[in-house]
């Protein structure tokens, strides 16, 4: 009887070549494994240095909002400075007269609203004017001949627009119908 187990002398070097063309294939995919893994390594180490940056550019950017929500209004006060400066040199003078106090006071006003207008601001003085719900605010109802029912009358305070917004409508008395 024959063992089919036992392997005969014409088959050990096929087997032997098995084993080496195995083993090398073996070592080639050792040698991609490496490869593989060094380059996982890198792109591994390019994403943490790519989310450390978006990170310190989050960091920047946050400091930067801050930064300039801090310091937004600071050409606005440094405008306004020169009308501080007058008015405190209005209340230091001594028994001055009043046609004087009153000019100064009239100059101040006229810095004052030159800086709002380079910064925005309009005034809302609708005297003569038809009354605008959206930009005046009727308080009462005057008898006024001569004029036209609806039309403002009297400014009461006046309003202020801010970049073609709304900050505060004027207060005014309206002609009434007669």
């Amino acid at each position: 009887m024959h063992n089919s187990d036992s392997q005969s002398p014409n088959e050990m070097p096929e087997t032997a070549a098995q084993n080496a063309t195995l083993s090398d294939e073996l070592e080639a995919l050792k040698a991609k494994l490496a490869e593989l893994e060094a380059s996982n390594k890198e792109l591994r180490e390019t994403v943490l240095r790519e989310k450390a940056e978006l990170e310190n550019q989050r960091r920047r950017l946050h400091r930067d909002l801050e930064q300039a929500r801090r310091f937004a209004n600071e050409k606005l006060l440094n405008d306004l400075l020169p009308v501080y400066d007058s008015l405190e040199r209005g209340l230091a003078v001594e028994g001055g007269d009043v046609a004087a106090i009153r000019e100064g006071l009239n100059l101040t006003l006229k810095e004052l609203l030159r800086i709002a207008g380079n910064n925005g601001l309009v005034q809302v003085d609708p005297l003569d004017q038809p009354l605008d719900p959206e930009r005046h605010h009727a308080v009462s109802m005057v008898e006024a001949p001569g004029k036209s029912p609806g039309t403002v009358v009297a400014v009461l305070q006046k309003g202020y627009v801010l970049n073609d917004r709304l900050l505060r409508p004027a207060l005014v008395s309206v002609a009434k119908d007669d």
